[in-house]
């Protein structure tokens, strides 16, 4: 079970969208407690120095979709470092390729 979910979907304009990932470069810049305007309210978190993040696109249906998730414990709970490595994509190889 989730502690706090906050999910807002709406359209917007480029330079809106800009704005909002703006805003949030900001508040993951300065870290610490952090205050992010979302139109209809503000949400107010403690980002630290440490996140783990994903990056997802997904095209389909006509839409390109863009998903950029960050990751961090709750106060309390102790982080788990990233494994560091090769990326999955430069892993991947195509169906009947060949090694050398």
């Amino acid at each position: 079970m989730k502690d706090l979910k906050f999910e807002q979907k709406r359209s917007l304009s480029r330079l809106e969208a800009a704005d909002q990932l703006t805003a949030l470069a900001a508040a993951l810049r300065e870290g610490g407690d952090a205050e992010l305007d979302f139109g209809s309210g503000s949400l107010s978190l403690r980002i630290p120095d440490d996140l783990r993040s994903e990056v997802e696109v997904e095209i389909g249906d006509g839409e390109i979709e863009l998903e950029i998730e960050f990751k961090w414990p709750t106060a309390g709970r102790k982080s788990v470092p990233a494994k560091r490595g090769r990326s999955a994509t430069s892993t991947n190889r195509s169906k009947g390729a060949k090694s050398p």
